[in-house]
Formats: C-alpha cells, sequence, structure tokens
C-alpha cells in the first residue's frame, strides 16, 4: 500500500513539473516572437527651411568718450560741485581747487603792468621832449635816438607783463575744473581737502559720453576668414555695409532694446592673442548701458534652403555625428552627417548626409543598431520644430 502511495505522489510531481516547463517554454517562445517582431520608434521626414543663425561673442562696453579729468594746477580741493552719476554738460563745473599762489601771480602781474605804464609813459614823455630840441640842433639826433630805444624797451616791458597776467589768469582758470564733453560723472576718489596736481596718477574722476557706446570684442584668424567670406563686397569696408544689424546681449541675458552696427573691423591679427579687434556701435538714449559693462555681441547670419535636425537626434560616436535614416523594408541605417558649428537653439544645422525626403529616427533609439528593422511612428513636422517657431 505504502509503495502505490509513494508511486502516485511521484506521477503528480513529475504531472507538475512538465506543466510548469510546458508554461516556460510557451513564454519563452512569446517573449522571443514579441523581440523578433519590430519595436515602433517616432521618425520625421526632412526637409530643406529658411533660419537664421546667432553667433555671440563676448564684449566690452565703453562711451563714445571716456574723458579723464585731471587738474592742471597743484592745490587743495575746495568744493566738489557734483556727485557720482551725475550727468553734467560741457562747461559745467565740477571741481575747485584752492590756491592762492595763482590770485598772487595775478595782483602781481596786474601790478608790474601799472608800473610798466608808467614807465612807456614816462619814455614817452622823454621822446616828445627830446624831438623839438633836435629839429632846432640844439642837441644831437644821439639824444632822440637813445630817447625811442628806451621807449621801445618800456613797451617791450609792458607787453611782457601783459602776457604775464594773461598767464597767471589761465593758471588761475585752472583753479576751476569744468566738463570738456556732456557725459556721466564717474567715481570721485578725492575728498575736500584733498591735495591734487597735475602728476596725480588716478585722475579726479572720468566722465563719459554714453549717448553713444562702443561695443568692442574679438575675431580669431578662422572666424575672421569666415565672416568675410560670408558677406558681400571687395574690400572690407564694402563688406561691413552689407553687415546686418547686430544685438547686444546684456550680463543678464536679456536682449538690448537697440540694435546696432559693426563699424570698425581693425584690419590687423594681434599676433599676442591670434585675434583681430572689432567694434559696434549702439545708441543709448536711456543711458542704460554703461562705460565699463560686460555683455555679448550678436550677430546674426541668414541661411536659405538649410536642413536642421534636433540635437537629441543624433548619436556622437568618436567626435563624429550620426543619425538614423529609415532605409529600404523599415531599416534603419547608421548615417555620418556634418554640421555647422553654430547651432540654432537645441538644433543643428546640415551640410551633408542627409538630403529632403529622407526620414530619421527622432529619439529613444540608445539600444538601436545599425540595419535593425523598425515599425515608424510619422511624426508630425509641426510638433518637431515648435521650439524653433516660439
Amino acid at each position: 500500500m505504502k509503495a502505490i502511495l509513494r508511486l502516485s505522489v511521484i506521477l503528480l510531481l513529475g504531472a507538475v513539473l512538465a506543466s510548469c516547463n510546458g508554461d516556460k517554454e510557451e513564454k519563452a517562445k512569446q517573449a522571443a516572437a514579441a523581440a523578433a517582431m519590430p519595436q515602433p520608434y517616432p521618425v520625421f521626414d526632412i526637409s530643406t527651411q529658411s533660419t537664421t543663425l546667432n553667433s555671440d561673442y563676448p564684449a566690452t562696453i565703453e562711451g563714445i568718450q571716456d574723458v579723464d579729468i585731471r587738474p592742471k594746477v597743484d592745490g587743495f580741493i575746495e568744493r566738489i560741485y557734483v556727485d557720482e552719476g551725475a550727468v553734467v554738460k560741457k562747461g559745467q563745473l565740477l571741481f575747485k581747487i584752492n590756491a592762492p599762489q595763482y590770485e598772487q601771480q595775478v595782483r602781481t602781474a596786474a601790478a608790474a603792468i601799472s608800473s610798466a605804464e608808467a614807465n612807456v609813459s614816462a619814455a614817452q614823455l622823454q621822446v616828445n621832449k627830446t624831438r623839438p630840441l633836435v629839429e632846432k640842433d640844439i642837441i644831437s639826433k644821439y639824444e632822440l635816438d637813445a630817447a625811442l630805444l628806451t621807449l621801445q624797451s618800456r613797451r617791450a616791458a609792458l607787453a611782457q607783463a601783459k602776457a604775464e597776467l594773461s598767464n597767471a589768469r589761465v593758471n588761475l582758470g585752472y583753479t576751476s575744473i569744468t566738463s570738456p564733453v556732456d557725459g556721466i560723472v564717474g567715481s570721485i576718489p578725492f575728498k575736500t581737502g584733498s591735495l591734487v596736481s597735475g602728476s596725480s596718477a588716478q585722475p579726479l574722476t572720468t566722465v563719459s559720453n554714453i549717448a553713444k557706446v562702443y561695443a568692442y570684442f574679438s575675431l580669431n584668424e578662422k572666424q575672421l576668414l569666415d565672416f568675410s567670406s560670408t558677406y558681400k563686397g571687395k574690400t572690407l569696408a564694402e563688406q561691413m555695409k552689407n553687415i546686418p544689424a547686430v544685438s547686444l546681449v546684456l550680463a543678464d541675458g536679456t536682449i538690448y532694446a537697440q540694435n546696432g552696427k559693426i563699424e570698425s573691423i581693425n584690419g590687423q591679427i594681434n599676433t599676442a592673442t591670434g585675434s583681430a579687434s572689432l567694434r559696434a556701435t549702439f545708441p543709448n538714449p536711456t543711458s542704460l548701458l554703461k562705460s565699463g559693462s560686460s555683455a555679448s555681441v550678436r550677430i546674426p547670419q541668414h541661411f536659405e534652403n538649410v536642413i536642421l535636425i534636433p540635437q537629441k537626434s543624433t548619436v556622437d560616436l568618436q567626435g563624429k555625428k550620426f543619425v538614423y535614416v529609415l532605409g529600404d523594408s523599415a531599416k534603419v541605417v547608421n548615417t555620418e552627417i556634418q554640421i555647422k558649428e553654430i547651432t540654432k537653439g537645441n538644433f543643428y544645422v546640415v551640410t551633408s548626409g542627409l538630403k529632403t525626403g529622407d526620414k530619421i529616427v527622432f529619439e529613444g533609439f540608445q539600444s538601436l543598431k545599425d540595419g535593425t528593422k523598425i515599425k515608424p511612428v510619422a511624426l508630425n513636422r509641426d510638433s518637431v520644430f515648435a521650439e524653433i517657431k516660439k
């Protein structure tokens, strides 16, 4: 009886195991069949379009005039008439220097003129007295010549005294320092009572005329060659006329409201930096742009009939770019492409490797291999390039 019971258990277990193995084999077959079926991947059509690419170059902002205000005479600052950041007009008084020696020079020169004028008058009287006596042969002509020479000397002394007075007044005028241009006052490092001189290394302040500003930036030799070949013109002056208006990207990432124009390109390459300097001019009616601030000059380049693809549709392999192109029988072909260095946001401009009508895999191809058959799922082109159209 026990033997029959054990045999029944063994037969039951065998049936259970056989059933389990059958289920596993069936699941494995189903998994293999599923793996063999083409997997769905989103694809989109390639076509050409027009676009504008922007190149940004770091720039330094300077006013069209940045004038250092320096004293021409030595003395103590008696009064400061403006504050830092004040808007001033040409000729407006900025500083007053206390230099009493120049006031004394004016008084001394004025007194010297009075003395010289008296000497001229006395010499003239002597000439007037001597001339009739000579005419009557009472005295010799030598006496008249001597009187005339004395008069000439006294007149020369008077002219010198007047010149010294004029020079003294000019020096005294230097004690009142005015603005040479319209502009904005910079920092004022000196305070009332400070001793200043014309030989001081630091200026009293700087007045910046920022009605317009210059944005200075640089291009390396390759960029300069590409830049020159992009715009039509036989000469540099002709090419600059064909450069479109440029914009300014401020330090906070915002775009300055006024467009500018590139007006100057240095014709020489700096051997130390390997770059050439360019200057763009921007209007600054609200004085938002300040001398010494930093920004980026953005230069647009317009292209017609180019191919754009999303960056996420590409694969990087050993420094090269590849895309999966949908080939015959829905099999993908890993295809190398060439792109421009300048990007359009998150899109590449393709220069070779693709043509109109090609279909490429949009994304999700991390496990995809060359020659794999897929189930293409067509994407709406507008959804692919929605970011550009924003």
